[in-house]
C-alpha cells in the first residue's frame, strides 16, 4: 500500500455507489489502511476530511468527480474513479472490476492524467468578488424564465462578440464533451490547455465556438431584465444581475487522475461515447 490515507467519495442517491464505497472501505480497513467514506454532496465535510489524504476514490459518475474536485484541488490530491454513472468521460474503472483494479493502484501501478482547471471570478455590484474553480465549464445563462439574455464576451482586452440567446459558456478540454458539445461546440483532447467559448442557442449572429489559448482571459458581462445564473460545473449556482462580470482564466492547478487504461485510448473510445454508448 503506497498511500497513507485514502478517501472514498460516493454518489448519495446511488445505493450501488454507497455499497461499493463501503466494500472498498471494509477492504482497506481490513488491510490496516487509514481511510474514510463520505457523500459527494457534503462539500464542507469533504474539505475537512482532506487533511493527510493522499488518494481519493470516487464511486459514481462524472458528476461525483466534479463535486469531489472542489475538495481535492486545493490539496493536489489525485482521484481514482469507479464508473457507476452513464457514459463516464472522466470515470474509468468498471464497477465489477473495482476491487481488482484498485488493488493495482494501491500497489503503485498507473499513470497520471492531468487536466486543465479554470479560475473564475465574479464581480458584482453587491458584495466582494467571488472566486471559484471549474473543471468542466463556466456557464452564464438565463434562469427559470424563458427570455433572452445578453452576454458581452471579451478575449483579453479585445471585444469578441455579444451573444443574445440562452447565454454563453466557457469550457475546458475536459468539459468539451459536456454542455459545450450539446451546444454545438467542438471536442478537444483532454491534454489541451485551450478553452472554448460557446454561445447557447443564440437568437441571431454567431453560432460557432471560439478556441481560446490557455494564456488568455475570457470576460463575460451579463445584461438581463429577468433571471440569470452563473453555473460552475453543473452544481454551483449563483444568481446574476445586469452588469455582473465573470472573468475566466486557466489556473496553475491541475486535476490529477490515476489511470490504468492506455494513454492513447481517448480517440479509440470517443466516437462510441458521443453516440451515447457506455463502454462498461
Amino acid at each position: 500500500m503506497i498511500f497513507n490515507r485514502i478517501g472514498i467519495i460516493y454518489h448519495p442517491l446511488n445505493k450501488a455507489a454507497f455499497d461499493l464505497g463501503q466494500q472498498i472501505s471494509d477492504y482497506l480497513q481490513g488491510s490496516g489502511a487509514d481511510c474514510w467514506l463520505g457523500s459527494a454532496w457534503e462539500s464542507d465535510q469533504l474539505i475537512q476530511r482532506m487533511d493527510g489524504t493522499d488518494l481519493v476514490i470516487t464511486t459514481g459518475g462524472d458528476g461525483t468527480i466534479l463535486r469531489a474536485a472542489q475538495a481535492v484541488l486545493p490539496r493536489d490530491i489525485p482521484i481514482a474513479s469507479v464508473n457507476l454513472g452513464k457514459l463516464g468521460f472522466m470515470t474509468e474503472i468498471p464497477a465489477d472490476e473495482a476491487m481488482v483494479q484498485l488493488q493495482r493502484i494501491f500497489g503503485g501501478e498507473g499513470w497520471y492524467d492531468c487536466r486543465s482547471v479554470l479560475e473564475v471570478s465574479l464581480t458584482s455590484g453587491k458584495g466582494p468578488e467571488k472566486q471559484f474553480l471549474a473543471v468542466n465549464d463556466v456557464v452564464a445563462a438565463r434562469g427559470g424564465i424563458a427570455r433572452i439574455i445578453s452576454v458581452e464576451c471579451r478575449v483579453g482586452d479585445a471585444h469578441f462578440a455579444t451573444f443574445k440567446g440562452d447565454g454563453a459558456l466557457v469550457a475546458t478540454a475536459t468539459g468539451s464533451t459536456g454542455y459545450n458539445f450539446a451546444a454545438g461546440g467542438p471536442v478537444l483532447h483532454p491534454d489541451s490547455s485551450d478553452m472554448l467559448l460557446t454561445p447557447i442557442l443564440p437568437h441571431l449572429g454567431r453560432s460557432y465556438s471560439l478556441v481560446v489559448t490557455g494564456d488568455k482571459t475570457i470576460g463575460m458581462k451579463v445584461s438581463t431584465n429577468h433571471q440569470a445564473t452563473l453555473c460552475i460545473d453543473g452544481h454551483i449556482n449563483v444568481e446574476l444581475k445586469t452588469g455582473d462580470v465573470i472573468q475566466v482564466r486557466t489556473s496553475g492547478r491541475r486535476l490529477r487522475f490515476i489511470r490504468l487504461r492506455p494513454e492513447n485510448s481517448f480517440y479509440a473510445e470517443l466516437d462510441h461515447k458521443l453516440k451515447g454508448n457506455r463502454l462498461t
